[in-house]
């Protein structure tokens, strides 16, 4: 029997995070699409968008630490919580003062945010499907930095914001279908 299959807990938080995956993959590409057609101005949908995506975020970090409770201690999904409740605030805030400001918030956001997805995901390691997790938050670290030196370029653009949700929503995809194998217990 593996160590997998002697842990109903570890079975029932993959589960879990392998359907909250699947959803958060399908609500990535779908806002990276639709802020794809606004990211060329700070308008009220763009702005809307960017404060619909941290507290995506936020319900996103609740569920996880509820599931996770069994596995160990969802403090950090806690923060993260908190962190993206101040960013979608922040975002909202930074919208009144243009691009520059709003890159900052979301670059800042981005690299706090990724170093706690990175975290929990090495905590995670013996349940499966983190390596994804992992290597996509260490990537949210460094996009959060580039989104930070964007900012001061000549005409700052949200394109890349757009964009920084594709290859997320896709390492979610990765790590779903990774956690199969823990969600069944085998």
């Amino acid at each position: 029997m593996s160590s997998i299959a002697a842990s109903p807990g570890i079975s029932g938080t993959a589960i879990t995070l392998r359907r909250l995956y699947f959803v958060r993959f399908a609500f990535a590409i779908v806002w990276a699409l639709v802020m794809f057609t606004t990211a060329a101005n700070l308008g009220p949908l763009a702005i809307t968008l960017l404060v619909l995506y941290p507290l995506f975020d936020v319900a996103a970090a609740i569920i996880d630490a509820r599931a996770s409770r069994t596995t160990g201690s969802p403090a950090l999904l806690y923060v993260n919580v908190a962190v993206s409740l101040i960013t979608a605030i922040a975002v909202a805030i930074a919208g009144t003062s243009g691009i520059p400001a709003v890159l900052r918030v979301w670059g800042a956001w981005a690299i706090v945010a990724g170093a706690v997805q990175l975290v929990v995901a090495v905590t995670r390691r013996k349940m499966g499907g983190q390596w994804p997790m992992i290597i996509s938050g260490a990537i949210s670290v460094l996009a959060g930095a580039s989104f930070i030196l964007g900012a001061a370029a000549p005409d700052p653009t949200l394109t890349n914001a757009a964009g920084y949700a594709i290859p997320g929503g896709i390492f979610f995809l990765i790590s779903a279908i990774r956690l199969g194998r823990a969600a069944k217990g085998n």
